[in-house]
């Protein structure tokens, strides 16, 4: 496993640079283009503890669809290179996350394999906070965790509030992923085959 990484991606759609050190204290710069989201990977790092400092330069002029899509492919790639070979952690971690009438529940594992279970009611991908589409959210935790090679079940137990019901997912796997890389100097390999 790798604590720091500097990684860069660039298409004809978006320009994305970041740098992440997965055992940091929680500190982001985040200039996405995209307000809300920033509001987003800003809470993520915060509970998350991976210092992240991202900037995007992307078409927002058409939507916000490619940003927020490709900074989730980019930070998924910077996720990979860091967390495997996996070794020495806890590899599986979960949380619940109440804000005011919202609760969300994340469960991750570090597996090597990507897979996004994602449910949150058939309300919710039809709804604009501000002018931001919460459709994007599922794209960015799918190009997060199919880039990154995590398995992660993300269900909305409980809201009304998008705003309150969308920050609660973005604590909820920053929580989640801070336990599953929880130091365990009894573990090598969280697996019985061996490898990750």
């Amino acid at each position: 496993m790798k604590d720091h990484i500097a990684h860069t991606r660039k298409t004809k759609e978006t320009d994305i640079s970041l740098e992440a050190v997965l055992y940091g204290s929680g500190v982001s710069k985040i200039e996405s283009g995209v307000g809300f989201f920033n509001h987003m990977l800003e809470a993520f790092s915060k509970h998350s503890l991976i210092d992240l400092t991202l900037t995007c330069q992307g078409d927002t002029h058409i939507d916000d669809h490619h940003s927020v899509e490709d900074c989730g492919i980019a930070l998924g790639e910077a996720l990979k290179h860091m967390l495997y070979p996996l070794n020495g952690v806890e590899r599986f971690g979960n949380a619940r996350v109440v804000m005011d009438e919202a609760c969300v529940a994340c469960d991750i594992d570090l597996s090597h394999r990507a897979f996004l279970v994602f449910e949150v009611g058939e309300h919710y991908n039809r709804g604009k906070i501000g002018s931001f589409d919460v459709e994007l959210v599922e794209e960015f935790f799918r190009a997060v965790c199919f880039n990154a090679n995590i398995s992660a079940h993300i269900v909305c137990e409980r809201g009304k509030n998008l705003h309150h019901i969308t920050e609660a997912m973005f604590k909820a796997f920053g929580v989640s992923l801070r336990r599953a890389l929880t130091p365990n100097p009894r573990i090598s390999t969280p697996s019985t085959k061996g490898v990750l």
